[in-house]
């Protein structure tokens, strides 16, 4: 990776870096993108994708209601409010 490319990145990210941590990172990105590249040789050829190293499954639990509704609660609450809704100040102005 070059020197202007590190800086060009740090230009879209909006960071401020100095000419010494400029090549400090462009040092660091060139081993990544050595990295990335060196993986991309390998033949992965019949190998299946997988999201887990191990063969397990997520336990899922009922999908039961837990607890009861607080909406009379939560509207007794509200400032303002119409037909079971909060009623809040406009915010944005009509052009």
């Amino acid at each position: 990776m070059e020197l202007q490319e590190v800086e060009q990145l740090a230009k879209l990210a909006r960071l401020k870096i100095d000419q010494d941590h400029a090549e400090q990172l462009r040092t660091e990105c060139s081993k990544i993108v050595a990295l990335a590249s060196q993986l991309a040789s390998v033949d992965t050829e019949g190998v299946p994708a997988m999201a887990h190293p191990h063969e397990v499954s997520q336990p899922l639990r009922p999908d039961e209601v837990t607890e009861s509704s607080c909406k009379d609660a939560l509207m007794a609450l509200a400032p303002a409010q119409e037909e079971g809704l909060f009623l809040v100040p406009k915010v944005i102005e009509e052009a």
